[in-house]
């Protein structure tokens, strides 16, 4: 009974916040701000967020077949439809529950395919290594391309004397060095996960690079980010207000923008505010972001439901179809 509430409180706390996100959003813009945000839906040039998704679309087909990079070696060769269906139906089970995609995404494969769901659930653990390490590498090319901006909004918000600068260096770097003990030595929960969650990623990394198609799977990691920074830029074109923002800016607003994605159920109020947030770093006005953040995010969401859902009915309809034959 506990466990089942722990996981119900896990399902609505993020729906809720979600809630209180969008009342946020909105609550702040007066009736004429209102109007434009209406306004920038109505004139959106939505054949610029037709390509947007059509490159989410590639990336989900590009995710889908770099899994048979990691089942090929475990004997197993699912059919190409069954694993991007099973894909884009894990997206689907994400906007309900958190995490949950993963798990429903084994379970098709074991259901379809005869792959065992703890073989099947472990190849996808891995494969969620490399997702983790490419998004680090995105953080620190935003980090290397807005170094100016962030060096200026941290500067101008301490002062410059150089004495608080080295004690602020000096304080982080033992802060660091206790934070890295207490991951080594303590026995708290926190830090147990910790310590499970680093030594995962070592082990994800060891059994990548001994994959025999590694580069293979290396070139659909890279295509499968490509597309997803695509997305965003391409879609920049569809308001006036983001068609000049810079690779830079798209790169700081994704980063941004997925990371938001890990507070709510699908980014769900989180996603657009974090892009609004993102933009304004730039001077697009807090309508035009907000704009853009609802069209990208009610968009790749629009995406998730229709394909997810026709996934979800054609999958066994399919494999019927399959089994006759």
């Amino acid at each position: 009974m506990a466990g089942n509430k722990k996981k119900a409180l896990k399902t609505i706390i993020p729906l809720a916040l979600g809630g209180f996100l969008i009342w946020l959003s909105f609550s702040k813009l007066t009736d004429q701000d209102l109007e434009d945000v209406k306004t920038a839906f109505q004139t959106a040039n939505y054949w610029w967020i037709l390509l947007s998704l059509f490159l989410g679309v590639l990336s989900h087909f590009s995710r889908a077949y770099r899994w048979q990079f990691m089942l090929e070696p475990l004997g197993y060769k699912p059919k190409f439809l069954n694993s991007a269906m099973a894909v884009i139906i894990a997206y689907l089970v994400n906007l309900g529950i958190p995490r949950a995609g993963e798990l429903s995404r084994a379970a098709a494969l074991a259901e379809y395919e005869n792959v065992p769901f703890e073989k099947g659930f472990g190849t996808i653990v891995a494969e969620r290594v490399a997702d983790v390490l490419m998004y680090i590498l995105c953080i620190f090319l935003a980090f290397l391309a807005q170094y100016e901006l962030i060096k200026h909004e941290i500067t101008s918000k301490f002062p410059e004397d150089p004495l608080y600068t080295i004690l602020v260096v000096a304080s982080l770097g033992v802060g660091f060095y206790l934070f890295f003990q207490s991951i080594k030595k303590s026995q708290k929960p926190f830090f147990t996960k910790l310590r499970s969650f680093l030594s995962g990623l070592i082990v994800g990394v060891k059994s990548i690079l001994k994959m025999k198609k590694k580069w293979a799977f290396l070139g659909h990691t890279l295509f499968i980010w490509a597309m997803y920074i695509l997305m965003l830029y391409v879609a920049k074109f569809a308001i006036p207000e983001t068609a000049n923002l810079s690779v830079n800016a798209v790169l700081i607003s994704f980063v941004i923008g997925t990371f938001s994605y890990a507070a709510t159920n699908g980014g769900v109020g989180a996603y657009p505010i974090a892009i609004q947030q993102a933009l304004l770093l730039y001077g697009v006005s807090n309508v035009g972001g907000t704009s853009f953040g609802w069209i990208m995010w009610g968009s790749q969401t629009l995406m998730v439901l229709v394909f997810g859902g026709l996934s979800f009915l054609f999958l066994p309809i399919y494999n019927k179809s399959i089994r006759r034959r």
